[in-house]
């Protein structure tokens, strides 16, 4: 019974999450639905850098908008950079990525 009651209230608190971050996804002209998609890729890229030992996921903020991933930060190599975009464009959802990742040795 308690478990249902922590289930309910989690549920709840999600759904009060979702509709009050409505309001101000409205004002950028996307809507809550895809708002949540872009989290889930932003996450599933991060997961990926995290997994992959080449990538220095701490370096590179990531940033998703209507499926379009924006990589930001530094890269110790041409191939980390690249190896960060390889990443991102795997993800499902992904419709484009824009790496602004700068090369810093």
């Amino acid at each position: 019974m308690k478990y249902a009651r922590a289930l309910v209230f989690a549920a709840m608190a999600g759904i009060t999450i979702v509709t009050a971050t409505g309001c101000s996804v409205a004002r950028n002209q996307q809507s809550v639905g895809s708002y949540v998609d872009d989290s889930t890729i932003t996450t599933e890229v991060k997961a990926k850098m995290v997994g992959d030992k080449t990538v220095d996921a701490g370096a590179i903020n990531v940033q998703t908008l209507k499926g379009v991933v924006s990589l930001a930060g530094f890269a110790k190599s041409g191939a980390e950079k690249s190896q960060a975009e390889t990443l991102a464009r795997s993800v499902k959802g992904v419709t484009g990525v824009e790496n602004k990742l700068v090369v810093r040795p």
